[in-house]
């Protein structure tokens, strides 16, 4: 579920997205809870919307909600009829095409990173919307990471100046996943105490999901309905990702 270069095109499409084996996973739905409370209000209803690396439609199911739609992804696998299949690092748009461009948890697969940014904005008409989240803090790097061939991981500050750099204005930066916050750091730090005794993880492995039981799902939602009932109102000043919405500059 992402766009990559070239070179790596033949194992993302063996390994895929855990999200399209599994949709129904906790975090998958609390995503799209979140990012609704973030950037739904900057889509309007009228919009037409390109929807990069997110075949895993259950995570992005409110996009629809726009007059138009296109997904696109390099795994065919969550792919409609009418979607495209291509990389996010050559957009196969003309300039100033769509009114929104969401790429959630796309941009940390893709190297160059100023590369997918700048396609992004290319294809934007002026004064349109680009809407993008990445996983948060390098120092929670873990054999996950490598697992789903991520490059890199994000600041609030970093992912802005990034955006900034391709000649958007930020309108919105935040972290998200504030609630679940100590969850998401002990669990990093129990990944790292495992991976040092294991050995470094293969970016050839499949990606596994951390299992969680019913009543932790439970626990983890709670939380997420917390962050949900503070961002439309204030930006989080921690999470484990980051989420920016910009603005194309009218020439």
């Amino acid at each position: 579920m992402l766009g990559s270069s070239g070179g790596h095109r033949e194992s993302v499409e063996t390994v895929g997205s855990p999200s399209i084996v599994q949709p129904d996973y906790w975090w998958y739905r609390a995503r799209a809870e979140l990012l609704r409370a973030v950037v739904g209000r900057h889509i309007g209803s009228r919009a037409s919307v390109l929807d990069v690396g997110s075949a895993d439609g259950p995570s992005v199911g409110w996009l629809p909600t726009a007059a138009s739609r296109v997904a696109l992804d390099i795994d065919p696998r969550g792919l409609a009829p009418g979607d495209v299949r291509a990389s996010a690092m050559r957009l196969p748009f003309a300039n100033a095409t769509f009114d929104v461009v969401a790429a959630f948890d796309v941009v940390e697969h893709c190297e160059p990173e100023s590369t997918v940014l700048s396609e992004l904005a290319r294809v934007l008409v002026p004064g349109g919307r680009l809407l993008v989240s990445v996983p948060a803090y390098q120092w929670a790097w873990s054999d996950f990471d490598v697992q789903n061939r991520h490059h890199r991981r994000y600041t609030r500050r970093r992912l802005v100046a990034a955006v900034e750099a391709r000649g958007l204005d930020v309108v919105r930066a935040t972290y998200v996943f504030a609630g679940t916050f100590p969850f998401f750091v002990a669990d990093r730090l129990r990944s790292r105490v495992r991976d040092r005794g294991s050995g470094a993880g293969s970016a050839d492995a499949v990606p596994r999901l951390p299992e969680t039981g019913r009543l932790v799902e439970k626990v983890l939602m709670a939380a997420c309905a917390v962050d949900r009932w503070l961002l439309p109102r204030w930006d989080l000043p921690f999470g484990s990702s980051v989420v920016v919405v910009a603005r194309k500059e009218v020439a």
